[in-house]
């Protein structure tokens, strides 16, 4: 069955030359111009994938990110905007956006990653073991929900993914280059600063419940997990 896509852009244009695009590649695509109607038809229908574009009338993509999110909508979501400065990205990560991809981008890249999200939302991964348990921490795959002793610990999707990535590889440092690809499917590059603000997330997430100095860094290596 085919993919099915929420593209949210108010830019005409846009709009239409990805809807050709996506549908020649076999998505099932519906389209909307602004956010009130992204929400609309995001809590009545069922999606696979969103492509969000930032800048937009009524409630722009950051606010239907956080409107979904809030709501327990974990759709995977792929922003687009036309800021390139490291906090405006920062802001759709925090917001909720599972991925980004700055303007004006090449069909390629975003059809590459709208299939490294899939992956990961349809790939059930290691999941022989349902709950991972590691000092106070026990991480549960198939509910994909975590616990520090008592205390639940709300992750949004990509950051639950990147926990139970080194939870799994516990006590094993693993590089930048390889979270990038199993996580995002493929590499960010040496400047990128989209894992760093997911660990930052996943840290203060963990201390708020209890859990400190869970995850490490390894200067010029990348990210290991040992029992706090």
């Amino acid at each position: 069955m085919a993919n099915r896509v929420l593209l949210a852009d108010d830019d005409r244009a846009i709009r239409e030359s990805l809807v050709r695009a996506l549908e020649l590649e076999g998505y099932r695509v519906s389209e909307v111009a602004d956010g009130v109607e992204a929400l609309a038809i995001a809590r009545s229908e069922e999606f696979d994938v969103l492509i969000i574009d930032v800048m937009m009338p009524g409630v722009d993509g950051l606010g239907v990110c956080r409107v979904l999110r809030a709501g327990g909508d974990r759709t995977p979501v792929l922003m687009l905007t036309a800021r390139v400065e490291t906090a405006d990205r920062v802001a759709g990560l925090d917001a909720g956006a599972d991925d980004y991809l700055p303007k004006p981008f090449e069909l390629d890249e975003l059809l590459a990653r709208l299939r490294a999200l899939l992956r990961r939302s349809a790939d059930p991964g290691e999941q022989a073991q349902r709950v991972v348990r590691l000092g106070g921490l026990a991480v549960d795959a198939g509910a994909r929900r975590v616990w520090w002793q008592d205390t639940e610990v709300a992750l949004s999707k990509t950051e639950f993914d990147l926990l139970e990535l080194l939870v799994r590889n516990a006590g094993i440092v693993l590089g930048r280059d390889t979270i990038h690809q199993r996580i995002w499917g493929y590499e960010f590059g040496p400047e990128s600063k989209n894992l760093a603000v997911y660990i930052g997330y996943l840290r203060r997430k963990l201390e708020s419940a209890g859990a400190d100095e869970l995850i490490h860094t390894v200067r010029g290596v990348g990210y290991v997990v040992r029992p706090a």
